[in-house]
């Protein structure tokens, strides 16, 4: 991944105007205006700029997929089918075993326990299996230019793009990713690369394509919003009667006590926090009764790194699994 260069991106004409030709970025107004303020406010060369703006991609494909969203309410029972199942856990099992070391060193440095670092880059790539094929200058052109809804966000992740491979000395054209430009094991997003990315391994650079650095970055990231060492991050749950249900309220932010909602028919199962607000966590599936989750602060920050309880309750099962697993 280290060469020379800088590269950037910038792709074709708005999402509504798919049939039009693609307008070179070299010309676009917002392309022009977005180079001068990276030469302005980070010492960038114009020209250089301009030269890899002329190789980005708008890519059609990205657009769709940013796009696509489950129609009505969506099945947890699939979601976790998808993510929790003995394939992922058999290979974090294998997982485990080969960075054994390198884990148990994160859990005493970050206080973050390995099944729940393991369970995320599983979910995320599947032990990095599966980092994503699409060079990133190019997903991150698309989504920063022609997709309306989010290119502020995915601008700022482009300028953070060019920094990174900038301090990297990285070759911008060479770097692969997701549709929506996270790179390496743990996908991080390339501003939360900048910020939590961690040399685990020792040696001089933090690259997320290996496993030590991913591991560290993991557990940094998780320890940098706010992760209790020792602390349960979520119990399961049983309701009753109707009142429960304006505490399943689908906010990520534990908001309330463990009375109020023991009061409202909420019970959980095993030893809760003390003291601890919590959020009750509703998990459908059209067609079968809801699976019901209380979460705590540490759910709340697994829900940092993507902001859905879908994916935290993954996160924790599959965890839960694979810590089963281990050998007394």
């Amino acid at each position: 991944m280290k060469i020379a260069a800088l590269a950037l991106l910038l792709l074709a004409p708005c999402a509504a105007a798919l049939a039009e030709p693609a307008v070179p970025y070299t010309v676009r107004p917002e392309v022009k205006a977005f180079v001068s303020d990276l030469v302005r406010r980070h010492g960038f060369a114009e020209r250089e700029l301009d030269r890899l703006f002329a190789h980005a991609k708008r890519q059609e494909a990205v657009l769709t997929a940013i796009q696509l969203r489950p129609s009505g309410v969506r099945s947890w029972t699939d979601y976790r089918a998808a993510f929790v199942n003995q394939e992922r856990l058999q290979g974090g099992l294998k997982f485990w075993n080969r960075h054994r070391a390198t884990l148990a060193r994160a859990r005493t440095r970050f206080g973050v326990p390995e099944e729940v670092i393991v369970a995320i880059l599983g979910i995320e790539t599947f032990y990095g299996r599966r980092t994503g094929h699409w060079r990133v200058i190019d997903s991150l052109a698309t989504l920063a230019f022609d997709y309306p809804p989010r290119a502020g966000y995915f601008r700022a992740e482009l300028e953070n793009f060019l920094l990174f491979a900038r301090d990297r000395r990285l070759d911008v054209l060479s770097v692969r990713g997701s549709y929506a430009g996270a790179i390496g094991i743990p996908q991080f997003m390339p501003g939360t690369y900048r910020r939590y990315a961690v040399d685990f391994d020792g040696d001089g650079e933090c690259d997320l394509r290996e496993a030590a650095d991913a591991i560290g970055s993991v557990a940094n990231f998780l320890k940098e919003h706010g992760w209790r060492r020792g602390e349960a991050a979520l119990l399961d749950a049983q309701v009753s009667g109707a009142d429960f249900s304006a505490y399943a309220d689908g906010g990520l932010r534990p908001r309330y006590s463990l009375d109020e909602l023991e009061k409202a028919g909420v019970r959980t199962r095993g030893i809760a926090p003390a003291d601890e607000r919590a959020l009750l966590i509703e998990l459908q599936t059209p067609g079968v009764p809801s699976e019901f989750r209380v979460g705590f602060h540490n759910f709340w920050v697994i829900t940092r790194y993507n902001h859905s309880a879908f994916y935290a309750s993954a996160v924790i099962d599959l965890a839960r699994r694979l810590r089963d697993a281990q050998p007394l």
